[in-house]
């Protein structure tokens, strides 16, 4: 997907600027947004990449005039409104209008600190062995899909290097049209910068960690 998201290596954004001593939430109401994303997260409604997908499937401006946490919620109410959790009515009305649907699971608020730090890995077991291996030089494929994906567009169609292999994992691009997880073998790659962005660039190299299908041989 050919998001506004995708801005990564694109110019007059401005620079990077970190905030010092940044706090985790800069108002009330992003802590609540943060506990509604959880919470719905752990319901099994629907998984990561697809609510990823839902943040990067925002109008243009809508994502680019939201800050982080409003983003966050413009995408938990899309995943609610179209599994039928939530009605366009009910989120103009800032209020339940229609009794509620069950749920497979919920995440209780004694569980809410277990469930932090153990999180939920997505590698996974698969047959067969990995196509590369550190050293080996490769080309990303030059793809545009319509739906999620996690090869960055500054990078795609660039030649690179692997560098690490970090076994198989959960497939984006498959997982977030929730049909499958499709694990495939996760790599890192270094990029040159030039070769991204030209001769004109003042870094030295780029590293992306890559699924094996973006790869080609080089």
């Amino acid at each position: 997907m050919n998001g506004v998201h995708d801005m990564g290596g694109m110019q007059d954004f401005g620079p990077v600027a970190p905030e010092p001593g940044e706090p985790w939430f800069h108002a009330a109401w992003e802590r609540r947004a943060f506990a509604l994303t959880l919470a719905m997260g752990a319901t099994g409604a629907w998984n990561l990449d697809q609510a990823r997908s839902a943040r990067e499937s925002l109008p243009p401006a809508q994502y680019l005039a939201s800050t982080y946490y409003e983003i966050w919620l413009a995408g938990l109410l899309v995943l609610m409104r179209d599994r039928g959790l939530v009605s366009a009515a009910e989120i103009a009305a800032g209020r339940m209008q229609e009794p509620p649907r069950p749920l497979r699971r919920r995440l209780d608020a004694g569980s809410v600190a277990a469930a932090l730090a153990r999180g939920a890995s997505t590698q996974r077991t698969i047959a067969g062995s990995p196509r590369f291996a550190p050293g080996d030089d490769v080309q990303t494929i030059n793809a545009h899909p319509p739906a999620h994906t996690r090869l960055p567009r500054y990078c795609r169609g660039k030649p690179g290097t692997i560098v690490g292999l970090h076994g198989a994992h959960v497939y984006p691009d498959v997982n977030a049209q929730g049909r499958e997880e499709a694990p495939q073998w996760l790599y890192t790659v270094r990029f040159a910068a030039r070769d991204l962005w030209g001769p004109h660039t003042s870094a030295d190299a780029v590293h992306v960690d890559c699924f094996e299908p973006y790869l080609e041989a080089r």
